[in-house]
């Protein structure tokens, strides 16, 4: 059975960078689409999707246009891992992130739609202040 833990997150200054890992066991994240989803600090705001990547040497990937410029996915098949490199980080990143798999494998495109994906990590706190 898939598990997904997420790890790298913490306290960065504005415009600091992060790491956040995304790794697999039980099953292999190479068959299925990977996205990376947020949950501010504000319940009413509900989760946001992030990025994700899909599956396929040449793979989609999709940013929210909030991020788009400042963090890159990427997927390391060897290590079983996803990574969301956060670049130029602002406080309105703040938030806790998860990782999630897309339910249907072999999917060349990938969708921020969290209703798309059956499998979600336990997250990792990510804090952007001053």
């Amino acid at each position: 059975q898939l598990q997904l833990v997420e790890s790298g997150g913490g306290l960065v200054q504005p415009g600091g960078s992060l790491r956040l890992s995304c790794t697999a066991s039980g099953e292999t994240l190479e068959t299925n689409a990977i996205g990376w989803f947020r949950q501010a600090p504000v319940p009413e705001k509900g989760r946001e999707g992030v990025s994700c990547i899909s599956f396929g040497g040449d793979s989609m990937t999709v940013y929210t246009d909030s991020v788009k410029g400042r963090f890159t996915i990427s997927r390391d098949i060897a290590k079983n891992t996803v990574y969301l490199q956060m670049n130029s980080l602002k406080p309105e990143d703040t938030g806790v992130y998860y990782c999630a798999r897309n339910m249907r494998p072999f999917l060349g495109f990938c969708s921020l739609n969290e209703a798309r994906y059956d499998v979600w990590g336990q997250g990792t706190q990510v804090s952007v202040s001053s």
